[in-house]
């Protein structure tokens, strides 16, 4: 279910992810991993009934309301609730739900398990891209840059 392999298998094959709970605003962690992956050239569709758009992409109100395929459903939402998003996730026909850190629901794993889907649980997007893809520096941020002094911002 979260052994590299299949991480990297369905990071690598599959495109689109529907990001349930993703956040407006800019320093929560949904935003945070929406962005990385958003920059690594995967589509990131918002999923959430309080906003019209984020990261520049429209906002639907529920899995129901996207009318294009979904590939991944990435839900950052409390574990009471992800059964139901499960079910959607099967519904639409994803073929892969990814449960956030810290979002556990053995029922949810089941209902996707039960119709096919990958379950990843209790594991961020955004680390796992970054950790197999070679994304990670210190912080949890890519820089870019190598070396020990000081950059200096031109002028």
């Amino acid at each position: 279910m979260s052994d590299i392999r299949t991480l990297k298998q369905v990071l690598k094959q599959h495109r689109t992810i529907a990001v349930v709970g993703l956040s407006a605003d800019w320093f929560r962690p949904s935003y945070f991993a929406a962005k990385y992956m958003q920059a690594h050239g995967y589509k990131i569709v918002p999923v959430n009934p309080k906003y019209p758009e984020i990261l520049d992409e429209p906002c639907y109100p529920s899995l129901s309301a996207i009318p294009f395929a979904v590939d991944i459903v990435d839900v950052f939402r409390k574990p009471a609730d992800t059964p139901a998003i499960a079910q959607q996730a099967v519904d639409i026909g994803a073929k892969v739900l990814w449960l956030q850190l810290g979002v556990v629901n053995p029922q949810a794993a089941q209902i996707a398990q039960h119709a096919g889907l990958t379950v990843v649980m209790d594991r961020c997007v955004k680390i796992e891209h970054a950790r197999l893809f070679g994304g990670l520096g210190w912080f949890g941020v890519n820089t870019g840059v190598v070396s020990a002094q000081r950059q200096i911002p031109p002028t």
